[in-house]
């Protein structure tokens, strides 16, 4: 039996999928870098220790928007807002940053942060498509990848705190932990470093197997970037249990950021 925990990331994810397919199939006139840490450690460019961090209105404005993303549907994060309030624990100390960024809580204590969502758009039939082409499309508009794009800003050296505390538990934290939330255990059976990542002033990017407890095994992608004292993090799944690493995502978010 799946736990609340998974419940509810794949829950948000499959109603969302569900939308834009629904979109998809319906009628035609739809929605018209430096080097990175994922091979080993590299040095970083440090923030300011006086810098001041962004509040949530000012940081509203640099979060990706549908216009720097055509092929998603770019909306308010249903799933931060579910996740509000939430707590969750981790077997491990030393994992709490990655149970934190999985269930879309701030890591360390941000000045301001702001979310926003992106799902990929399904690919529609092509005009006098077979009907089993179009049933592959609707096969393949399931499988879409939804990425939870969070900014977070800190006073000093916040934001460099919070990465470091992320790249080190995504470290030590390699074989696995065991994420409490709702009374009910979920299993992330191991932490692995995922496709490098080029973009702000050091960045990080890994993938967690979960055990979904009937079987199947999910497995999430993630990526950390920071830029100045303002910290974005990428949180991305699939229905499907095998989300890709979101790239044109976090490519625009960070081209944002400037």
């Amino acid at each position: 039996m799946r736990t609340a925990f998974v419940r509810r990331a794949v829950l948000t994810a499959s109603a969302v999928s569900l939308s834009l397919l629904a979109t998809a199939c319906g009628s035609d006139s739809g929605d018209s870098g430096k080097k990175d840490d994922a091979k080993g450690p590299q040095q970083s460019a440090p923030a300011a220790a006086a810098a001041k961090g962004k509040s949530a209105a000012e940081l509203a404005p640099l979060l990706v928007a549908q216009a720097d993303l055509p092929e998603h549907k770019v909306e308010a994060d249903a799933a931060a807002k579910a996740a509000a309030g939430a707590t969750a624990g981790a077997d491990k100390p030393e994992c709490k940053p990655l149970v934190q960024l999985q269930t879309l809580v701030p890591v360390g204590k941000p000045a301001g942060t702001a979310t926003i969502a992106a799902t990929e758009k399904p690919k529609k039939p092509s005009e006098g498509a077979s009907l089993d082409d179009k049933l592959d499309a609707l096969k393949g508009g399931l499988a879409v990848t939804r990425t939870s794009v969070g900014l977070a800003s800190y006073d000093g050296k916040g934001a460099e705190e919070a990465f470091g505390a992320l790249k080190t538990a995504s470290t030590a934290c390699a074989a696995g932990y065991t994420v409490t939330q709702d009374a009910e255990k979920t299993r992330i059976e191991k932490v692995a470093p995922s496709a490098a990542v080029t973009g702000g002033d050091e960045a990080l990017a890994y993938n967690t197997v979960m055990d979904l407890k009937d079987g199947d095994k999910a497995t999430m992608q993630f990526v950390v970037v920071r830029k100045g004292n303002t910290l974005a993090t990428f949180y991305a799944m699939n229905v499907t249990g095998a989300a890709a690493q979101p790239k044109a995502v976090v490519e625009a978010q960070v081209k944002k950021l400037g």
